[in-house]
């Protein structure tokens, strides 16, 4: 995922650090240290990572936009230059206005805030805009929480006794608050020196940029991999007691399915999965970025020489078509496939389902899922011209049900006019008039319609008088007496107005009669 690196460049931060030796520091340079850690960690590691650079004071500005050229981040951190006041407000701002603007509001992305833990002094400063929080209107609410999925990792150039000795460390712990809980604070530990801040840093990475690596096995087959962006604990709402599920470092293909019968399923997130290619010695080769070009490519020339499970997994399922079952854990599936960039260039990544043992409904539960040699008979059949999924369920879905769907009004003009045409044959038309009256009521009692029961109700008793003298005498009892059960239905108020009341044919001595010849 993207990362921002907002960095304070105010006058606090040009304060003096005593450390060991004759040479004095500044917080500023403390920082730039810790960052060209965090850089040089990600060039080797994070190489596909998007980075950007975000300075601030009372104004904020972007120094770089988001690349995954990091030596242009180490060289601006030597470039930037001492502002005014801290104004942390603006600087997440900011942050969202460049975040939205490359990514969108879909895209998580983790902040990284580098401050010495001044909140600045009057209007802007922290503590003001935290005052003022529930104040506000919403075209000027505050940027927490971010609007895009976020973490925010504030690192203080602090120890922290000096944070508690104001109301620093309650004010950013408050910041974290109000991006929902998602990020952490890191202080120094003891003095302030490089070799604390080194530390410092290095509890960041461990916890945020650790690369992923795994194991994928097939069989007797297995590759080193990375798997990246890292995928992300998942917690199921529905378990009572919910733990984060974590991905396994084995990731074993469990069988292989058509693209066109898994479709396009709904997941968590999208990895790619990267080679790790090893030499005999067991060292990692061909994974880095070294600051010589001739080394890498000499390492990546040993890293195209050694055969690769990865490499031919990638091409198999390209070529025909299919898809990879990979399993993630106890029940917890992914699949992996092939995806192209651009006509020439495809990379192997996998989608994450969510947990559980039926994923995916049309295709069943995945435990059940078995070779195509176990069947008696090619569920594809002898040509492979059909297919055994989607599965049909056991139950009839609600959705299959015959139900009153109005949603434009050439549905609801429909249902009324049936009634109508019915209504003009009376009496042969007895039963299918009552049928599709009871199921027009039934509906706008549901919708909360009562004014079309009035309506209805009057179109009928126009109906009865528009009877032609040659109508039988039953049609005007039964049109009058339906549109008196409609009047009463329209109040919603008496024992007529119920859903599971159904207005039954008036019994007349006309009605008797015509039965009794049937």
């Amino acid at each position: 995922m993207p990362t921002v690196v907002v960095m304070d460049v105010s006058l606090s931060m040009t304060r003096p650090v005593t450390v060991e030796g004759s040479e004095e520091y500044q917080r500023k340079h403390l920082a730039a240290h810790g960052l060209t850690m965090l850089f040089e960690h990600m060039a080797t590691n994070y190489k596909l990572e998007f980075t950007a650079l975000v300075v601030f004071s009372s104004l904020w500005e972007l120094m770089v936009p988001f690349t995954r050229d990091y030596n242009t981040l180490q060289e601006a951190l030597s470039n930037m230059d001492d502002y005014d006041k801290t104004c942390l407000e603006s600087a997440l701002v900011g942050v969202c206005n460049i975040v939205q603007q490359e990514w969108g509001g879909a895209i998580p992305c983790q902040v990284v805030l580098v401050t010495d833990g001044c909140l600045g002094i009057g209007r802007g400063s922290l503590r003001h805009s935290l005052a003022t929080h529930n104040q506000r209107s919403e075209s000027n609410r505050f940027p927490l929480p971010f609007p895009f999925p976020s973490k925010l990792y504030i690192m203080c150039m602090a120890n922290l006794e000096e944070l508690q000795s104001t109301d620093s460390l309650d004010c950013l712990e408050r910041l974290i608050d109000l991006n929902n809980g998602e990020g952490q604070i890191f202080t120094i530990d003891g003095p302030l020196c490089l070799k604390n801040v080194q530390s410092m840093f290095g509890k960041l990475i461990d916890l945020a940029y650790t690369p992923f690596h795994a194991v994928l096995k097939c069989g007797h087959l297995t590759a080193d991999v990375q798997v990246f962006p890292r995928p992300e604990p998942f917690v199921v709402d529905e378990e009572i007691d919910p733990i984060p599920k974590v991905i396994n470092t084995d990731l074993e293909i469990v069988g292989f399915i058509d693209i066109a019968d898994i479709s396009s399923p709904p997941v968590l997130s999208r990895h790619l999965v990267l080679p790790i290619a090893l030499n005999k010695e067991g060292d990692e080769v061909g994974t880095g970025i070294t600051d010589d070009n001739e080394d890498e490519n000499s390492a990546n020339q040993i890293a195209g020489k050694i055969p690769n499970f990865c490499v031919l997994l990638h091409g198999s399922l390209k070529v025909e078509g299919m898809v990879a079952i990979v399993q993630l854990g106890p029940e917890w599936h992914g699949m992996l496939y092939s995806q192209a960039d651009s006509k020439k260039k495809s990379n192997l990544m996998m989608s994450l389902f969510e947990p559980g043992p039926e994923p995916l409904p049309w295709l069943g539960k995945m435990g059940q899922l078995g070779p195509i040699s176990d069947a008696k008979e090619n569920p594809y059949g002898e040509d492979d011209n059909k297919s055994p999924f989607p599965l049909q369920p056991k139950n009839k879905r609600s959705y299959a049900q015959n139900v009153t769907v109005w949603i434009k009004p050439s549905g609801l003009q429909t249902d009324v006019q049936k009634i109508l045409r019915n209504a003009r044959k009376l009496p042969e038309k007895t039963q299918t008039f009552y049928k599709e009256l009871n199921r027009l009521r039934k509906a706008a009692l549901a919708f909360g319609f009562l004014d079309l029961l009035k309506g209805v109700a009057d179109m009928l008793e126009r109906e009865c008088t528009l009877l032609p003298d040659t109508a039988h005498p039953d049609a005007a009892f039964q049109l009058t007496h339906a549109a008196q059960q409609l009047k009463l239905a329209s109040t919603g108020t008496s024992e007529y107005a119920g859903y599971d009341h159904n207005i039954t044919p008036l019994q007349t001595d006309f009605s008797g009669s015509s039965t009794e010849r049937m």
